[in-house]
């Protein structure tokens, strides 16, 4: 060997010898953090929660079904009206509905299926929705293929039922693998996206400027919440790392990191406080984080469930949380004794997507029945 190739060869040694030094470290501070967190850790919520008056009972039902979809409903989202959703389909439509009446206010049709994300602008005049690449070898010559790119489109919404929506769309964001969600912040003017390339990120909706990117998830990252503050300067975000990871949208930096789930995360939400999150998973339990403690404070799981935890969102007073599941149900769960109060049933196939109206007094979920219930 030449005195070249042993210099090399001793470099790489002591560079895989400092990278095991470190992993290794790191492992060990992760250890003294785990044990700082268990000293903290006295006493369970349910314990806390014992005198708490136990909820009465418990009843809600369909009030109306929203029929439209050519296939599965992948996401939904209120606008801050109370009375419309805007919602995304695999048959590659978006569509506006006014909750009250079941019709159809709007709709644009994608050039291609999987439209995974969509959210409604907080004035209420924009719609954006989020897109999954394919070839466009296998599909019509004929079509626009500006869409098919792994990016968030924003729509601005009009009276006209006439006017051509697709033509006024801005292409904001543009990530290198498939965008899994997307939300405004407090205004129509930035937004933040999800994506299976294992980042978030900011942006600006008027330039499509990148504001800031989001980097520590170690697989797709599957879904993200904002901070219900006025101020706004905190998201969380979930993925197939199983991690759930609390971001400063200023810094760019991942500020709490939670590991306690067994498979994917596939929705993550604010408690109405701010103060905790719930995250639900594939590994058929939803969670409660408390942000102020730092841990895990609720497991709501049932031997009998199985299937995973699509999605999941609180009652405006935090009292409940509701969830979909896989096997085409929704359960309730008590969030302070950690119980199941009630379990809906009425859809025909998983249920993908669920969201609480801005004034507490409904929820819609959605479903691969190709359906929109609205539930009170």
């Amino acid at each position: 060997m030449s005195p070249r190739h042993r210099q090399m060869a001793t470099e790489a040694l002591h560079e895989n010898e400092t990278l095991a030094s470190l992993k290794s470290e790191a492992e060990s501070l992760k250890g003294k953090l785990e044990e700082e967190r268990a000293k903290l850790h006295d006493v369970e919520l349910h314990q806390v929660a014992e005198r708490v008056e136990a909820l009465g009972q418990f009843v809600m039902k369909t009030r109306r079904t929203l029929k439209g979809h050519g296939n599965k409903v992948l996401c939904m989202d209120w606008c801050k009206d109370k009375r419309r959703i805007v919602s995304s389909s695999q048959d590659g439509k978006v569509i506006v509905w006014d909750s009250f009446t079941t019709n159809k206010e709007h709709a644009v049709t994608m050039p291609c299926t999987w439209v995974m994300a969509c959210a409604y602008a907080p004035s209420g005049c924009a719609i954006a929705c989020g897109f999954k690449q394919f070839s466009c070898l296998s599909l019509p010559s004929s079509w626009d293929y500006s869409g098919l790119d792994n990016k968030c489109s924003v729509y601005p919404l009009t009276f006209d039922k006439n006017e051509n929506m697709a033509a006024k769309k801005k292409s904001v964001a543009m990530h290198t693998n498939y965008l899994s969600a997307c939300s405004f912040t407090n205004s129509d003017m930035q937004i933040l996206t999800a994506s299976g390339d294992g980042t978030c990120a900011l942006w600006d909706v008027e330039s499509g400027q990148l504001l800031q990117s989001f980097h520590g998830h170690g697989a797709d990252v599957l879904c993200l919440d904002l901070a219900p503050s006025e101020t706004g300067n905190t998201f969380v975000s979930g993925g197939c790392d199983k991690k759930a990871m609390v971001w400063d949208m200023r810094s760019g930096q991942c500020v709490q990191a939670f590991e306690t789930h067994e498979s994917d995360i596939n929705s993550v939400r604010y408690y109405p406080s701010g103060d905790a999150f719930a995250s639900g998973s594939d590994d058929a339990t939803c969670r409660l984080y408390d942000l102020r403690a730092d841990r895990e404070v609720a497991i709501y799981s049932k031997e009998s469930i199985i299937f995973g935890a699509s999605s999941v969102d609180f009652s405006l007073s935090g009292r409940l949380l509701f969830a979909g599941y896989n096997d085409y149900t929704i359960n309730v769960w008590d969030v302070l004794k950690g119980s199941r109060v009630s379990i809906l049933f009425g859809h025909e196939n998983r249920v993908s997507t669920l969201r609480v109206s801005p004034d507490g007094t409904a929820f819609c979920s959605g479903s691969w029945d190709h359906t929109l219930r609205v539930w009170a």
